[in-house]
């Protein structure tokens, strides 16, 4: 039995559901809304909706965090329907700290009047990389070089277990940005440059977080980001205007998406960045226009970070054809400007009940009105030998050989090998940005192995000194590892795409002893070094290889008849004044695709 409508009274407040609706015994168990009454979801779905007050419709269009300015109760109080995590404390340290954490702010989602169900969220956007202790996939720049499209499903696969276990239903990647800027901040977040390249990862990738169906325990909701031409603004600034045709936006930008709406991506994140002067948050021809009325996609549109409030009034973004709004920091904000809006006529019902029943249909597709809770049978996986053999692949698989001499690579078991540069030694500064920390961290992390680890696996005999070459080491091959510090999206942004001299210095020590240099370079991006790969006898782009530097030391030692597979998602700059770099640019010093197949 259903109560007068109060979604056509928004002002009235909600009457209580009958005795009728309650206590009833189905497969659609947890909703206090009798959904046992409906055949079809969808009539499911437009009951609730038609129930529904004003309140509860922009609550479950508010996404809130679950550390900062909310609570348990809070989220029953204002009905909120979905909760993150990113920066900030975490619930613990074992995955039933988490479990139990996201489960207390579900059982509170329960006590509302209907028990509409909420989502998590998070940023795995190279493994469960919030978790110490998941596996750390190389970054996608890394996934992008191995051109092993079956690998990156797998690696996907691995993620969406290891995000599920740990309490989550729904991760914020992939990213599937086409960088055409090396200086940007988020280029290690693009799978390349290359239209074509990001479509078959994108495919691959969202197959393997979601599967064949999101009700299956250890699938997750994916979300395509940031919708559009984010990695293509001027001077590659983040959240900068993007200049485009229309040709250019239809023929490059549009395709990645158009793939990721037929393989059901479940969600699409707009971007911090203007088109042509539009800030996409804001851009209803693109967004309502073309991607929700052309390319038909029928899942959720959110925003990023604050989004719903940062470029003006929630309607703006709202009317633009957005559905979730992540608003960590001030969601009653944006809810009362979002309901007075509503009540003064500026945003129409019908936007609202759009932007609800998406909710709820992506809701109903992961399975939350019959089980909400998280995946504990699946926390024995988390960081499990077998996925970070999965890891350890796509490590070796990435890197890509650039340059070698004759009988350098690959090393030999038994021979004295030198290991030079704290890169070598840390797995914080080989995993970047986003791993542990939103920035990343420049300290190691638990369970991961660094380079130095991994090589002293595989060989017998290994000098190892942070700070370069010196007098009294024996051996006649250095492996020399250099690299960035740890960065993220706004602070990675730089015009100064060298190594330091300090690292450089490391390089000249061990050429200064006569020593054949092996440089390793760990990176988010093409760096301008060429004097430095002059220098070196072999050159390696390790890009961010994640948790298991093992892979780095089987690529070095050739494991098991391993053989160099790794090809350039990217073209390489010879200096900063050839920036930004045309894939087939006759300038490049390595172009698109260039990688070695020997050593």
């Amino acid at each position: 039995m259903l109560v007068a409508c109060a979604a056509n009274h928004p002002q009235q407040p909600a009457q209580p559901i009958t005795k009728k609706s309650l206590d009833i015994i189905c497969e659609w168990g947890t909703s206090k809304f009798n959904l046992c009454a409906y055949d079809t979801e969808s009539e499911m779905i437009q009951a609730l909706i038609d129930e529904m007050t004003l309140d509860e419709k922009i609550g479950q269009m508010t996404q809130s965090i679950w550390h900062n300015n909310v609570s348990p109760e809070v989220v029953r109080e204002k009905m909120i329907g979905s909760v993150i995590h990113t920066e900030g404390p975490v619930p613990g340290t074992h995955v039933a700290d988490w479990t139990a954490k996201f489960d207390s702010f579900q059982r509170q989602a329960m006590q509302t009047r209907l028990g509409i169900p909420l989502m998590f969220g998070v940023d795995a956007v190279h493994g469960q990389n919030t978790f110490e202790g998941s596996v750390i996939f190389p970054h996608n720049i890394g996934m992008g070089a191995t051109r092993n499209f079956d690998l990156i499903e797998r690696a996907a696969e691995v993620t969406a277990v290891e995000t599920a276990a740990t309490g989550f239903n729904w991760t914020f990647s992939p990213c599937i940005a086409m960088p055409e800027h090396e200086h940007w901040g988020r280029v290690f977040e693009g799978f390349s440059e290359d239209r074509d390249l990001t479509i078959k990862a994108v495919q691959a990738s969202v197959r393997g977080h979601q599967g064949a169906s999101l009700t299956q325990a250890d699938k997750i909701a994916a979300t395509a980001k940031h919708y559009l031409g984010d990695g293509a603004t001027e001077g590659g600034r983040e959240g900068g205007n993007s200049i485009m045709s229309e040709q250019v936006i239809r023929e490059r930008h549009l395709p990645t998406y158009q793939a990721a709406v037929e393989e059901g991506i479940a969600a699409i994140m707009v971007g911090f960045n203007s088109v042509n002067g539009i800030n996409m948050h804001q851009h209803t021809e693109l967004v309502q226009g073309v991607l929700k009325d052309e390319m038909g996609f029928s899942g959720v549109v959110m925003t990023d970070w604050l989004g719903g409030t940062r470029y003006g009034p929630p309607h703006t973004v709202i009317n633009a054809g957005v559905d979730v709004f992540m608003q960590p920091g001030n969601h009653d904000e944006f809810i009362s400007k979002t309901k007075a809006s509503v009540i003064d006529g500026t945003i129409a019902m019908s936007r609202i009940d759009d932007a609800v029943r998406r909710i709820l249909e992506m809701k109903f597709k992961l399975g939350l009105f019959k089980q909400p809770y998280a995946r504990t049978e699946l926390a024995e996986m988390v960081g499990s030998t077998v996925h970070r053999e999965v890891a350890r692949q796509a490590v070796r698989e990435s890197l890509v050989l650039l340059k070698t001499t004759p009988d350098l690579l690959p090393l030999k078991v038994d021979e004295m090998v030198a290991v030079v540069g704290t890169h070598a030694d840390n797995t914080g500064l080989q995993s970047g940005g986003w791993s542990i920390h939103w920035q990343g961290q420049n300290h190691s992390y638990t369970g991961a192995t660094s380079i130095l680890d991994g090589m002293q696996i595989l060989g017998n005999h290994i000098e190892y000194s942070a700070n370069g070459c010196h007098a009294d080491m024996t051996a006649d091959k250095a492996v020399v590892v250099v690299g960035e510090q740890p960065y993220a999206e706004f602070k990675g942004d730089s015009t100064n795409l060298d190594i330091p001299d300090e690292q450089k210095a490391l390089i000249d020590s061990c050429k200064a002893l006569d020593k054949d240099v092996i440089l390793i370079l760990l990176s988010g991006r093409p760096l301008t070094i060429s004097d430095s790969i002059t220098k070196s006898d072999a050159f390696i782009a390790a890009w961010l290889p994640g948790s298991e530097g093992t892979g780095v030391a089987d690529f070095l030692y050739g494991s098991n008849g391993f053989k160099p597979t790794g090809k350039l998602p990217f073209s390489w700059p010879d200096s900063f004044a050839d920036l930004p770099l045309a894939p087939d640019a006759p300038e490049a010093h390595y172009p698109f695709g260039f990688g070695l197949e020997d050593y």
